[in-house]
């Protein structure tokens, strides 16, 4: 590779010069095409043949020139190298360093590209762990596990070579026939910022960029449907789905990604109020933002709102979106051309390469000295699922299993026959969200191997030391099945001492599933004949237990007081199979809670717990929202005893000051057992109208048999702010009561405060987290104290 001595000696070269100089004295060196052409990403080696992995993929994938050709002024990103096509990691990354020197050749000023993948659940390539689903990370409510599990996806990322990771999912679940809820955190604002915050912490720290999507109100779409419009009010908007991406900003994520839908018909990808003004200007965001996939092209071909590729350029490079990906279609020759004739300003494009450089700066990629060699190529060898890996993922999925009802036939006696039945049984792709490489990719390559070890649930039975006696029956696929094998599954469970149901989902993507993108519900059943093959298992009289690998929550108001124990594992990854047999056998008491309602009655609710007064059951409507199991739920096979709940400050709390409150908790049982306690706001008069309540704080406590132990919360009042009528928003004097409890339907103390002082508008900088603190106690100490009582 021969560099020009002129570029190679050149201010932006030097390390030691400011980026910010850097980056200038480079974009004075470029042409208009060196400039477009790190404006987007390539997507090498996809086609028709292997299942589409992004919306309309098949119409939109194919590159428009030869390689060669594209790369001869330089190129942006890379798009998934690793997670297109099953490839083995080390001549993956070989191959990538390759490609990296072909493209630092071409171009005239030797700039690499900057690498991005897929990592929801682990980093998305062939052999990499699987962790457990984002619906699982906020069940567990222990950010600090999910914040190891980040950055141990960034550095398996690290060291193939790859920059950027296309994670976490912040949408806040609104509707849960939407078939992305499997890909989110919940259903509240605060749980999905912190969980979301503790993940980009994570990544960050191992040096790979995180991005934030969808930025903002995706899940919002009518009818729970994947890339449908959206109704959302501002209030909402400002108030449910802006905050996660605060939070997550704080924590220092680097990139944003736009949502596909439009709101009250202006599309997000072409919205500079959103993008520019609010992100950038509001929000003093300085990192990239990345194009959904296609989402420029959409402009034109879905919304409707640009006549030509070079329109929906300009729209999006005027709404503030830096790089198109996954491939390049409208920032390629259209941008070009329109910047030739006038209608797109050169500012605009120099506006977004400054951040993209700035940001291939910061990661080294200007450097003189920077090889595109990754430690994979120089070390020769990569191992992408590493024992550390591995017991993380199965810590994260025991944490996140959750009980949500049980008559005492859990924990499982030693020993037992059981009827291990249903679809989700004996099958590894149980365990496995949409955006896991195996059901994302692996599934369009059948004749590769899966790549890592993924016991089923009737696998780990089957090896489980308490000798279980295991028979397996399917009974009926997800989706289908015929009444023999219905019949031949409750002959099983007739004969067992216990039938443990493992029902669910198939994850997929644009219909091939029951859950994922693009993979909607009608209405909130079982899919296929699931819940005609639950009721002739319980037609048996044999106890049956459900085990439940969804993506989603569904509707079980006809079966649950029938059911001898629910247990829900939601997708819980590798690791997943062996972690619910320890719960099922007692070895770890189960200790996740719902991220989700769990709907009662009528099917089709989209409603969550986050809703008004008019969003509860009244007297006016036949149709009762009420949850069947609410969110912040879970059961154990032993609970705290909760000995008191005070508050420590007020009952003045100042609009600008912090309340604080103390929650004790002693274990009088002979084992482990865990509880989240959480505290709501519920505010009885406000100037708009409010959710009954809306968590926030919550702190999972673990406490030894005989133990004891405090939590102490410091809300500041910015935590209690809202949108005003005006559209800012404000902290309110007034009451408002915090009720503390176990779950958003079991509140065991009611702290009523008044805030006093001045109406305050706050904005981005206000605080955004609670402060808490535990304290535990031995056995000895928690007993001497109970004494002393």
């Amino acid at each position: 590779m021969v560099i020009n001595v002129d570029i190679d000696t050149a201010l932006w070269r030097d390390p030691g010069v400011p980026a910010e100089d850097r980056v200038a004295d480079l974009i004075g060196r470029m042409t208009l095409e060196e400039k477009v052409a790190q404006l987007y990403g390539v997507w090498v080696g996809i086609d028709a043949t292997g299942g589409d992995v992004a919306p309309h993929q098949h119409e939109m994938a194919a590159v428009p020139v030869e390689w060669d050709e594209l790369i001869r002024s330089g190129l942006g990103q890379l798009t998934r190298p690793f997670g297109t096509a099953p490839v083995d990691p080390l001549l993956g990354a070989k191959g990538l360093a390759e490609s990296q020197r072909q493209i630092m050749a071409a171009g005239r000023l030797g700039i690499p590209a900057l690498v991005h993948e897929e990592c929801l659940t682990g980093l998305a390539a062939w052999t990499a762990t699987v962790f457990p689903s984002p619906l699982c990370w906020a069940a567990s409510f222990d950010p600090d596990l999910v914040e190891r599990m980040g950055a141990l996806i960034g550095k398996s990322m690290r060291r193939l070579g790859v920059h950027q990771g296309l994670a976490p999912v912040l949408d806040v679940a609104r509707d849960l026939r939407w078939g992305r809820v499997e890909e989110t955190m919940g259903e509240d604002p605060h749980l999905v910022g912190t969980t979301g915050s503790a993940y980009v912490r994570g990544l960050e720290s191992s040096g790979i960029v995180s991005t934030l999507k969808h930025f903002v109100g995706y899940s919002a779409s009518r009818a729970g449907r994947n890339l449908a419009p959206v109704s959302a009010g501002p209030r909402e908007i400002a108030d449910v789905f802006l905050p996660p991406f605060e939070m997550a900003l704080r924590a220092g994520a680097r990139s944003v990604m736009n949502s596909y839908t439009d709101i009250d018909g202006v599309p997000a990808a072409g919205d500079p109020a959103l993008l520019t003004s609010l992100l950038r200007q509001t929000y003093g965001f300085t990192g990239t933002v990345v194009a959904d996939y296609f989402s420029i092209a959409f402009l034109q071909s879905l919304h409707g709102v640009a006549a030509s590729a070079a329109e929906a350029a300009a729209r999006a490079l005027e709404a503030g979106i830096d790089v198109e990906l996954p491939t390049v279609s409208c920032y390629g020759q259209p941008l070009v051309e329109a910047v030739r004739s006038g209608a797109v300003d050169e500012g605009l494009v120099d506006r977004a390469l400054r951040r993209v450089l700035l940001q291939k700066c910061e990661l080294g990629l200007l450097d003189p000295d920077w090889s595109p060699d990754s430690p994979a190529v120089v070390e020769g060898e990569v191992t992408l699922d590493s024992e550390e890996s591995r017991a993380v993922s199965g810590e994260l999925a025991r944490r996140s299993v959750v009980l949500l009802a049980n008559d005492g036939t859990l924990p499982l006696q030693a020993g037992l026959r059981l009827a291990v039945v249903g679809p989700r049984a004996d099958t590894a792709q149980a365990m496995l969200g949409c955006y896991s490489f195996p059901m994302h990719v692996g599934v369009h390559h059948p004749d590769v191997p899966v790549g890592v070890d993924i016991p089923t649930l009737a696998d780990a039975l089957r090896a489980d030391p308490a000798a279980y006696d295991v028979v397996v029956a399917e009974g009926c696929p997800v989706l289908g099945g015929d009444d023999e094998g219905i019949q031949a599954a409750a002959r099983a469970a007739a004969d067992a001492d216990v039938c443990v149901a493992v029902l669910g989902d198939q994850a997929g993507l644009f219909g091939n599933g029951t859950s994922g993108e693009g993979c909607d519900a009608v209405d909130l059943r079982l899919p296929g004949r699931q819940e005609e093959l639950l009721e002739a298992l319980l037609a048996t009289g044999t106890p049956v237990v459900l085990v439940l690998l969804v993506g989603r929550p569904y509707e079980l108001s006809r079966q649950v007081d029938r059911l001898a124990a629910v247990v829900c594992g939601f997708f819980p990854g590798e690791e997943g199979g062996p972690a619910i047999a320890d719960v099922l056998s007692g070895r770890v008491s189960p200790s996740g809670r719902l991220p989700v309602s769990f709907p009662r009655a009528g099917s089709s609710q989209p409603s969550t717990y986050l809703a008004s007064a008019l969003g509860r059951r009244t007297d006016v409507s036949s149709v009762d929202p009420t949850p069947l199991f609410p969110f912040g739920h879970g059961l154990g096979y032993g609970s705290a005893t909760w000995a008191g709940v005070r508050a420590l400050t007020g009952p003045r709390w100042d609009t600008d000051g912090a309340g604080e409150l103390e929650v004790e908790l002693c274990n009088d049982t002979d084992r482990e057992v865990t509880e989240v306690v959480q505290v709501y706001l519920h505010d009885p008069a406000a100037e708009v109208v409010r959710p009954v309540q809306a968590l926030l704080a919550a702190r999972r406590i673990d406490l030894a048999a005989g133990s004891a132990a405090t939590v102490r919360f410091t809300l500041h009042a910015d935590l209690t702010s809202f949108t005003g009528r005006d559209g800012t928003r404000i902290v309110e004097p007034g009451e408002v009561e915090l009720r503390v409890g176990a779950s958003s339907a079991d509140v065991r103390e009611v702290l009523r405060f008044t805030l006093t002082g001045s109406r305050r508008t706050v904005g981005f900088e206000r605080r955004l987290h609670p402060e808490s603190v535990v304290q535990h106690l031995t056995a000895d100490a928690a007993r001497g104290r109970g004494s002393a009582g």
